[in-house]
């Protein structure tokens, strides 16, 4: 091939390069993909909140305002990490800009060539067409010599024209990019007409006028539960894992506690995420073995029921020994008054906003069931109440906000039946349906912090939101 061809042949080999640049990088430039920039997701089961929550808002006959609140989790930072973002973005487009312009000056030098070979070839074509009028005159060998290569070359004239419909192409992807930078540019301007500091003030400003609103919440009343969330497939049919409710908002250790009897050993993983991939922190061996599944971890300390006895244990997970133990008076054990499924579930320990429950049943009423609050320290009843509800016909229970909840089966189809509140001392008959996915709970919590309720469900640690229902108090309530 002569020396111009081979010219032309670079300048379609940079063609296709544009062309191959332009539908890889260009259309994920300016959003016409499905790629989208994120940022590192660390968060293994939950994605948080972005805002504070208000699930129904009235007023009572008196006026007073009614509303339910459910407070986020932090993430002061999404703004700023949005903004850099948008700086990032906005780097790679001015780069893209310049880009272009370079090439854009190489293709314009490129055009001239391949407008001036046009004009060769069209001038070629037209003396060729002349010299075949009068190819008689011509020696064959030489007419022949001339057809061959102007049959080379026929071939490249559309190619031209594509050529020229590709540089007019770069043309407008290189004023969409100039458009798109600007607008990129005033939307910088925009965000940054704003001082972080000021907002991040507001925020926080905000936020701490929230958090009085919510002080002056009554206690909640349960709406609604939903869920379930399965965190894990793990261990037996039966057992229990909890958090501390108390625990600061760092502390995320989890407990995990397998089988309903004849077992001494609690695991201890230092986040959710570790209890999901199995990566143990420590482990506890207790001095007394525990019956049923009804233990709770409050204040950095275990209360779990002593197996064959109605004695309550408090052990200390810091110094791995025994606080304190006492005997929980006339209530029934070792399936003498159990929940549905069995499992030497006579006692139950409980926490909510209030502090440390027990749950039980005695003979002295009749096997209904006993509500009992304890001294966290010393396991010392407080004060107790008497319901009438049968404590062999409960699924499980739990309270909130000193109300206890009491489901009427442990299989498919439960729900929550019957409510009985200390406050009052008063019990009404509900129906609050939750979905039992494997059939077959064995233990179900409600953890005050995280506003779920902690279940294990056939061998499955699972969890379950529940909606509960504020009163704001005013100046007349106090």
């Amino acid at each position: 091939m002569s020396p111009p061809l081979l010219k032309l042949g670079a300048v379609l080999s940079t063609m296709a390069m544009i062309s191959n640049w332009m539908s890889q990088t260009l259309p994920s430039l300016v959003g016409l993909n499905t790629t989208r920039i994120t940022t590192s997701d660390t968060l293994t089961q939950i994605s948080p909140k972005e805002g504070w929550q208000v699930y129904s808002s009235a007023q009572d006959p008196d006026g007073r305002c009614i509303c339910t609140v459910v407070a986020p989790e932090q993430n002061l930072c999404s703004r700023d990490a949005k903004s850099r973002q948008l700086r990032q973005l906005l780097e790679k487009v001015q780069n893209m800009s310049q880009s272009i312009e370079v090439l854009n000056l190489r293709t314009q030098r490129d055009f001239q060539y391949v407008l001036k070979m046009e004009t060769q070839m069209k001038g070629l074509k037209a003396k060729f067409r002349q010299i075949e009028d009068d190819r008689k005159t011509l020696m064959t060998k030489h007419f022949q010599e001339l057809k061959e290569k102007m049959d080379e070359l026929l071939p490249l004239i559309p190619v031209l024209e594509q050529y020229k419909t590709d540089a007019k192409l770069i043309t407008q992807f290189k004023e969409e990019i100039r458009n798109l930078s600007t607008v990129l540019t005033g939307i910088q301007e925009e965000i940054g007409a704003y001082d972080y500091e000021e907002l991040h003030q507001r925020v926080i400003n905000l936020e701490t006028r929230l958090r009085d609103c919510m002080k002056k919440l009554t206690c909640g009343k349960l709406m609604k539960i939903t869920g379930p969330i399965t965190v894990k497939i793990s261990g037996t049919r039966f057992g229990a894992w909890m958090t501390d409710p108390l625990a600061s908002e760092k502390n995320n250790r989890v407990w995990y506690m397998d089988s309903y009897t004849n077992n001494k050993i609690v695991r201890e993983y230092k986040s959710i995420a570790d209890f999901i991939s199995g990566a143990e922190s420590r482990t506890y061996n207790l001095p007394f073995k525990w019956a049923g599944t009804n233990h709770v971890v409050y204040n950095g300390s275990l209360y779990f029921n002593k197996y064959q006895s109605n004695i309550i244990i408090k052990y200390s997970f810091d110094t791995g020994r025994v606080l304190a133990q006492r005997s929980l008076e006339y209530a029934g054990f070792h399936n003498v008054y159990p929940y549905t499924w069995g499992g030497f579930s006579d006692i139950d320990l409980m926490a909510d906003e209030i502090g440390l429950w027990a749950v039980y049943a005695t003979n002295q009423n009749a096997g209904n069931i006993v509500i009992s609050q304890l001294n966290q320290d010393t396991l010392e009843v407080l004060k107790s109440w008497s319901t009438g509800y049968p404590k062999r016909s409960a699924g499980e229970s739990f309270m909130i906000c000193g109300t206890l909840y009491v489901t009427n089966s442990h299989l498919t189809g439960a729900k929550v039946y019957y409510s009985y509140s200390t406050k009052t001392s008063t019990y009404e008959y509900t129906d609050i349906p939750f979905h039992n996915q494997y059939f077959h709970i064995s233990m179900l919590d409600y953890n005050a912090r995280d506003r779920a309720l902690y279940a294990w469900n056939n061998g499955h640690q699972v969890l379950f939101n529940v909606t509960l229902f504020h009163v704001i108090k005013t100046e007349d309530d106090t």
